[in-house]
């Protein structure tokens, strides 16, 4: 790929179109496929923009789901080609899209190169024939799509279980099977045995003729174990990782997987010394289940390792890829700033823009039951705590894809609904709690928020196709790391800061990207220990020791490692020791017992 990033999943409505917008000058984005309305009255939207004929697929019509998924992507495909055909054809003027291809590329990138050499040749047959050469390198992002693999509500049609291919996953994965994107499926939020298995049933996740994917598997993962135990269950279908996308487990926007007190930088170093050993080992369990498909694969496929969640700058971004030789980092809070890049309506947009470090937290908010990283001025969170004030807790659930909870009733409902948390509350009355306890179990129960509507409305303001009486409060998960921008930025501006080009934070005290997580952690451990009351079971205070102890051996790790570099980029890491040490005397100071 020409870019060293890629913007990876925002919500469900901040990237839905992300590619439109950024695919065609050679940068990779994924979008959500949980909400197949938004994508749907996506495609409505663009097609009409484009004046391009749309036929809807309505709700009710059988496997409406993944068809819609496929309608929409292709939809992407063609459009994103086309658009991309149209700038390979422009001239070389300054000002046109074709130079910005260019310019936003990387100056260590060999295409960037050639473009900065050909500009300097006069006009003539060796310029033409020079720009053509660059014409035909040019390559477009990636289209690829995000499906947490866990959010799998089954469906029912008149009271009837669909059938196990048609839960939300699966029938969102054959809506990208089905596609004619030649792209990956990111998985997430943890392994499905049933969706990996039902991979094997498409072809285009099987080579071809020439060993070539035409669909590719990009696992997101949070620790090395997960890693290969996910992709040994893959290997052993035939089904080959393309890729790993380690994600910060605290320091990322959206959900948050806490890893057992796992620190970045180890889990990085644990990936670099036995990836190799890794890919053997995978794919000798590929290429045998591959022949017997009749499938006869010689050479090893790519492998691909990148990271995301907390990187801030060029620095952080050039040391990741060098020191543990990735291909590639994730930037996806810091484009939430960027509003021709994603969708985010202009009351949070100027509220992201002036927040501080106190306005994200790491909350209760999400019905899934996982921790969520939240912004406290989101109009969902006023809405909330309005409905609690009326007596009225809860939202309407008028989606269903994260309906989970079957505490209370025999199909499953969502905790964030009026239905669940009105049960709830009466149950609680009941149950003969102190008044404390009654208070701290029901703000438990009413912090959940809708995120089916309050991932979307955003979009739907951004655009002004909200439908009257439907829901406008906007829920937004960026990563903490968002604090510290603090402005609204182009695209070109904030490329330009992952390459070093510009520094948008030049004035700006931030701690670095693992510091910053260490703090994270440390701040987590700390709740856990609170939240026990002194009440310890003998497994939780030997649980809270492994975390505490893991910790302190990430905070070694560290100091070796900044010992080690401190000569290459002396100016980035002075101060990380006593910022080290800070957060040591902080580790060292809870006590579990």
């Amino acid at each position: 790929m020409p870019h060293s990033f890629h913007i990876p999943v925002l919500g469900l409505g901040y990237s839905i179109d992300t590619p439109l917008k950024v695919a065609r000058y050679g940068i990779s984005s994924v979008l959500s496929v949980v909400d197949d309305e938004l994508i749907e009255r996506m495609r409505a939207y663009h097609s009409q923009k484009r004046s391009i004929s749309f036929h809807a697929i309505p709700k009710g019509e059988a496997d409406s789901r993944s068809k819609r998924i496929t309608a929409d992507l292709d939809f992407l495909q063609e459009t994103i080609t086309s658009d991309f055909k149209t700038l390979k054809q422009q001239d070389f003027a300054i000002g046109n899209d074709i130079c910005r291809y260019f310019e936003l590329l990387p100056d260590t990138a060999k295409l960037k190169h050639g473009y900065d050499l050909m500009l300097q040749y006069p006009e003539g047959e060796t310029k033409q024939a020079f720009q053509a050469l660059l014409k035909n390198a040019m390559q477009m992002g990636a289209i690829d799509v995000n499906i947490m693999a866990k959010v799998d509500k089954m469906n029912y049609v008149d009271g009837e279980y669909s059938g196990d291919t048609n839960t939300d996953a699966l029938a969102a994965l054959r809506g990208f099977a089905e596609s004619k994107l030649n792209a990956s499926v990111v998985l997430s939020a943890g392994m499905n045995p049933k969706l990996y298995s039902y991979m094997e049933n498409f072809e285009d996740f099987f080579p071809d003729e020439n060993g070539k994917l035409k669909k590719k598997i990009i696992l997101k993962v949070s620790d090395f174990r997960s890693a290969l135990i996910q992709a040994k269950f893959l290997a052993k279908k035939g089904l080959w990782v393309s890729e790993f996308r380690i994600e910060s487990g605290l320091n990322c926007g959206g959900h948050a997987f806490a890893t057992e007190g796992y620190l970045l930088g180890p889990i990085l170093e644990e990936f670099k010394l036995k990836k190799n050993d890794m890919l053997a080992e995978l794919f000798k369990m590929y290429q045998s289940a591959v022949e017997q498909k009749g499938i006869q694969i010689e050479k090893r496929p790519k492998q691909r390792i990148s990271v995301q969640g907390g990187i801030g700058t060029a620095a952080e971004h050039n040391f990741l890829l060098k020191h543990y030789n990735l291909d590639a980092t994730g930037w996806g809070s810091p484009f939430l700033l960027v509003p021709e890049v994603t969708n985010v309506d202009a009351e949070t947009l100027a509220q992201l823009a002036s927040s501080t470090e106190s306005d994200f937290y790491l909350s209760g908010a999400s019905p899934l039951g996982i921790q969520f990283n939240n912004f406290k001025n989101s109009s969902i969170e006023k809405q909330r705590v309005e409905r609690i004030e009326k007596g009225r807790p809860g939202s309407p659930c008028t989606k269903k894809y994260l309906c989970n909870n079957t505490e209370f009733t025999e199909q499953a409902i969502c905790t964030a609904s009026r239905e669940y948390q009105h049960l709830k509350i009466k149950s609680l009355k009941t149950a003969g709690l102190s008044a404390d306890e009654y208070q701290k179990q029901f703000n438990l129960v009413t912090e959940k928020v809708c995120l089916c509507e309050g991932l979307c409305a955003a979009t739907y303001l951004k655009y002004d196709m909200a439908k009257p009486k439907e829901s406008t409060a906007v829920a937004i998960c960026p990563g903490p790391n968002l604090a510290y921008f603090s402005d609204v930025y182009s695209f070109d501006e904030m490329v330009g800061h992952i390459y070093g080009k510009i520094n948008l934070l030049a004035q700006v005290e931030r701690p670095h990207v693992f510091i910053k997580e260490l703090n994270l952690y440390i701040d987590y451990l700390q709740n856990d220990i609170k939240q026990q009351l002194q009440n310890f079971s003998d497994k939780k205070i030997k649980q809270l020791n492994g975390f505490k102890l893991q910790l302190a051996e990430g905070i070694n790790y560290y100091k070796k490692l900044f010992s080690e570099v401190a000569d290459q980029a002396s100016g980035e890491l002075k101060g990380l020791y006593e910022q080290l040490a800070k957060s040591k005397d902080k580790l060292d100071g809870l006590i579990v017992e």
